[in-house]
């Protein structure tokens, strides 16, 4: 009867069917139903009929279609299936994880276009620049400088964080509708580096060939640069050592720090220089005596490079073609190259001049000038009354003028005569040194630096030796 009475349900609910579904559907589903039915009708073998009584029953079956709108719901209403559903695990919540979003400043970059492209808009940058007096720091932004965006939903700024380097920066934290501004003050970890290197072309090639930074050679050149001339004094077979400072943060290297002691033997006579930082703070370099290795004057105004053209009263003039004094020395240089003040004074002329191009000229304490000609740019800065001190850049090599390429034409008047810049230096006195009521804090500050660094040469000239008996 089981059997009968589920037959019966089934052609009740095909003939319900009928009327909701196209033809084509339902020739097909009578087919797969008819099938079916045939499929469990068939006996197996005498054992199954047998044990199967249902197989010998005739199929009586009475459509009841009184009852048609009750069924009719029930026979197109989802069959009763038992589901599982399976379970789902919620993602693991990242707590702590700084959603940041990191932007370093490029040339042409303005706040608006880089807020923007974080997702945040005026009305952001707004808000955080007009948060207090500290945040107008905001306003003078360099490339280079990296700004880091704390988002944690889209649209809020929880933290900005500007940085004008790994250990310098400003810290930006929403606080009820307004921005808290911290400086940040990174401390980094200093570790000493001792090179050496041997002059076979240039000092630029030999630092180059020890992997010493390029700056940290053009600060050794700036040490040496009142006894030096490395344009035209080193010769192959000189050789230097130098002492400096490495800077690492979070175990990560972020540059280089000051020289702390360095050598060099030229021609046969040894230099030695070492770091002192006087009572106010200023840092310089002296001799083991305690006298300064820098004369009022420095030598050239560029690190490097070679001369085009002497001092000369008697030149041929390239360009007129006549007799016209040549009263400075040319330094050939690539355009752009850094020009330094090659002594501490005031900026009496800054603009373009004739020949000259743009020019720089600045007065020094007794009676001295010096002049910068055919200039690319100017330092930052740079203008007439504006105070240099020796060493800052005043402007950048270039072919303004009557220049036939890119170079630095440089003069040096005393007493308003021309005096040839090369050998001047050498008739002038050296810059001040070590106060007599100093000297023993400054020799209680370097004893053990320069027991150190005397320590570093001597094994150094061990191992050299060594290596020549070998």
């Amino acid at each position: 009867m089981e059997l009968i009475d589920f037959i019966k349900q089934f052609i009740r609910r095909q003939y319900l069917v009928v009327s909701h579904y196209p033809r084509e559907h339902l020739y097909m589903a009578a087919a797969l139903g008819g099938l079916f039915i045939v499929l469990l009708l068939l006996p197996t073998s005498d054992e199954d009929q047998a044990s199967n009584p249902r197989a010998e029953i005739s199929l009586e079956i009475e459509l009841n279609t009184e009852n048609i709108e009750e069924e009719q719901a029930e026979a197109l209403a989802l069959p009763d299936v038992a589901t599982t559903t399976p379970e789902i695990k919620a993602a693991p919540v990242l707590e702590d994880v700084p959603l940041w979003k990191n932007v370093e400043i490029k040339s042409g970059d303005n706040l608006s276009a880089i807020f923007t492209k974080v997702g945040l808009n005026n009305q952001d940058l707004f808000r955080v620049l007009n948060s207090s007096n500290e945040a107008k720091v905001l306003n003078q932004v360099y490339p280079g400088y990296q700004l880091d965006f704390l988002i944690p939903e889209e649209g809020e700024l929880e933290q900005l964080r500007l940085l004008k380097s790994p250990l310098e920066g400003y810290l930006f934290t929403l606080n009820n509708n307004n921005y808290n501004v911290q400086p940040i003050k990174n401390l980094p970890q200093v570790k000493p580096t001792f090179k050496v290197g041997n002059i076979d072309d240039s000092l630029f090639m030999a630092g180059q060939r020890e992997n010493i930074p390029a700056a940290t050679i053009m600060k050794m050149a700036n040490v040496f640069g009142g006894v030096i001339d490395f344009i035209l004094d080193p010769r192959t077979g000189d050789d230097f050592s130098i002492l400096y400072e490495e800077e690492f943060l979070d175990g990560e290297f972020i540059g280089h720090g000051d020289i702390l002691a360095t050598q060099y033997t030229n021609q046969g006579k040894t230099f030695t220089a070492i770091r002192y930082i006087d009572e106010e703070g200023d840092v310089g370099y002296y001799n083991t005596d305690g006298e300064s290795m820098r004369k009022a004057f420095l030598r050239t105004p560029l690190d490097v490079f070679r001369i085009s053209s002497n001092f000369n009263p008697n030149r041929r003039h390239p360009i007129l073609n006549t007799i016209r004094a040549h009263k400075g020395t040319d330094y050939a240089a690539p355009r752009g190259t850094p020009i330094r003040a090659t002594s501490d004074g005031k900026v009496t002329y800054a603009a373009r001049k004739g020949s000259f191009g743009n020019l720089v000229v600045i007065k020094h304490a007794g009676g001295f000038e010096t002049k910068y000609a055919h200039l690319s740019k100017y330092g930052n800065g740079v203008k007439k009354g504006k105070r240099v001190k020796q060493g800052n850049i005043i402007g950048y090599v270039g072919s303004t003028g009557s220049a036939t390429g890119p170079h630095l034409h440089y003069e040096f008047l005393m007493g308003g005569v021309h005096q040839n810049p090369r050998t001047i230096i050498d008739k002038l006195p050296k810059a001040e040194s070590i106060k007599p009521s100093e000297i023993d804090r400054f020799q209680n500050q370097t004893a053990e630096l320069l027991a150190r660094f005397e320590e570093l040469n001597t094994s150094r000239l061990l191992t050299l030796n060594q290596s020549g008996a070998d």
